[in-house]
């Protein structure tokens, strides 16, 4: 049995197979230990990574189960339904299907994407690659490559203090790992890379169908994240410039694909264009993008927070004299114009440009592979053979001692990831847990008020507000909440008790408070309970009183 386990695993299915579920499994295991270690009287809500944005996720979800468009319920202003997101209409939709809740359907969506990228990376692996070590340890990379930024944790104990530029460390976008332990949309956004798949294929039999199945496939993805189309146009583009430089003749075939493939794929990046620019809610929620500040890091930080395999890219690109493209093959110039044109991609002057990270781990995994065995193997011959004069060396056992190095390296700040989560999650406080009163309290704001109803809770509460009640949150989000510095200050002051009756007043008017929602976390911002006239105890339990607020 062990024999026959051994010789499936060396074949390529049996090893992409296995990989999957080692991703899965490893990854599965800190939501059972999260869902098993739950204290009693609390319950775990099913997110392992930044809790604001998947509780947004989560309300798209829900908004998106019974409608085709959504109205923005992160924020206290009355809106029209207008946002429309295919992936969260999928999940929602499903979900209603099965009768799973969204932490289920959460799992679902991690576990597909997980399944449906690997697959398309390892595809792409042996389309660019010949020989089956070489596409299994470019493989391996694109799935475990990690930065450098275990460097800031070691010198974080060290020193006893907090963890030095977390950017370098917690950036999801360029760590295929820590997208499918906490990011699955990252990972569902990365599907993109069939799309210069079938692009490739198509120019190589010279059959435009290929750009009809690019495009449509492209406007499929667009509709989920219409911002992986900029890196689509860009690499697309930076590979015809390329091919004109190295053949010096326009390319027909890939601009007519350009084409193709852009007007069929545009129209979800004019949706969005155009929803962000003409309604004045979601034109301030991208406006307040900036919020987060969170942006790509610089080019100082940008080898610690991509790591051994982009350095090992980057000099197997440098040492090859980029600006000679004479006698490179259409892959490898295809991939030369993704690696380079990504530097400008992940620094466009926009405040969404860190996103635009994902899939750069692609390309330069297995840039690093070329280099690896292009390079780096025959000078650590070299070197062997120098020291150890008269003993034979055996080629194939130093590529693959050099191929475990290499993915060696990248492993140890996944690792201190992964197991990062089993202290955090240990905690079990907020946010990652809500008390059972809570969610009780939470069901009857379901039950008992109207969509158009706004609750004013603390911020811990409020991004749970939307999705499990799908009423509006007086404050919910860091972007989607409009004026949120100016709402969160309000809600410290509330429970602060630092209002008068009459400013108390016109904060509930300014943003037409239906209830006030009175527990836990809210004693954490202010022990003053809410008072006034206006407000009236609908609901009560042994840690949650709502009030209703009074016209």
């Amino acid at each position: 049995m062990a024999r026959r386990a051994l010789a499936w695993a060396r074949t390529e299915v049996g090893f992409v197979s296995m990989v999957i579920v080692l991703v899965l499994v490893v990854t599965s295991i800190p939501y059972l230990f999260a869902f098993l270690s739950t204290p009693p009287g609390k319950t775990y809500m099913g997110i392992m990574l930044d809790v604001p944005d998947h509780a947004q996720y989560f309300s798209w979800m829900r908004e998106l189960t019974h409608a085709n468009l959504a109205a923005n319920k992160m924020t206290p202003e009355v809106n029209r339904p207008l946002f429309f997101n295919l992936l969260w209409w999928v999940m929602g939709r499903l979900g209603k299907l099965f009768g799973l809740g969204y932490a289920a359907m959460f799992q679902v969506l991690r576990v597909v994407s997980t399944v449906v990228f690997l697959i398309l990376a390892y595809r792409l692996c042996r389309f660019f690659l010949k020989e089956d070590l070489h596409r299994r340890t470019a493989f391996l990379l694109i799935t475990f490559t990690s930065g450098l930024g275990w460097v800031w944790v070691v010198i974080k104990y060290l020193n006893g203090g907090d963890l030095l530029y977390p950017l370098d460390v917690y950036v999801a976008e360029s760590n295929t790992f820590l997208g499918m332990l906490g990011y699955p949309h990252f990972i569902a956004a990365l599907w993109y890379i069939f799309v210069f798949e079938l692009v490739l294929r198509g120019q190589a039999r010279g059959q435009l169908r290929y750009a009809v199945g690019a495009g449509l496939f492209a406007q499929f993805l667009g509709w989920q994240h219409a911002y992986d189309l900029v890196s689509i146009y860009g690499v697309l583009f930076a590979y015809a410039v390329l091919l004109t430089l190295r053949d010096r003749r326009l390319p027909k075939y890939l601009i007519t694909s350009g084409l193709i493939i852009g007007l069929l794929s545009v129209w979800p990046a004019l949706y969005s264009v155009a929803l962000t620019s003409l309604d004045p809610i979601w034109k301030e929620v991208l406006r307040q993008f900036a919020n987060a500040g969170v942006y790509t890091p610089n080019l100082l930080h940008l080898p610690i927070l991509l790591g051994a395999g982009f350095l090992l890219a980057l000099y197997t690109v440098l040492r090859e004299n980029p600006l000679k493209l004479r006698g490179l093959s259409d892959p490898d110039l295809f991939l030369r114009g993704w690696f380079w044109v990504s530097f400008l991609l992940v620094y466009l002057p926009v405040d969404y440009q860190i996103h635009l990270l994902n899939g750069w781990q692609v390309p330069f995994s297995i840039l690093a592979t070329t280099g690896l065995f292009r390079y780096v193997v025959p000078w650590l011959e070299k070197v062997l053979a120098q020291r150890r004069r008269g003993v034979k060396i055996d080629p194939g056992r130093i590529s693959r001692w050099a191929a475990a190095g290499l993915i060696a390296l990248v492993l140890p700040t996944n690792l201190y990831l992964w197991a990062w989560r089993f202290i955090d999650l240990n905690r079990h406080t907020y946010p990652y847990y809500l008390y059972n009163e809570e969610l009780a309290a939470l069901h009857w704001l379901e039950q008992n008020t109207r969509a158009e109803d706004v609750v004013l809770s603390s911020l811990t509460i409020g991004q749970y507000v939307p999705a499990l009640t799908g009423a509006h949150a007086f404050l919910a989000h860091w972007a989607q909440t409009v004026d949120f510095y100016t709402r969160s200050r309000q809600v410290e002051q509330f429970f602060a008790g630092k209002l008068s009756p009459a400013e108390q007043r016109s904060v509930f008017e300014s943003a037409s408070v239906d209830y006030i929602f009175w527990g836990p976390a809210e004693r954490e911002v202010g022990q003053v309970p809410p008072g006034g006239e206006e407000l009236i105890i609908v609901y009560e339990n042994p840690l949650v009183t709502i009030f209703e607020v009074q016209p």
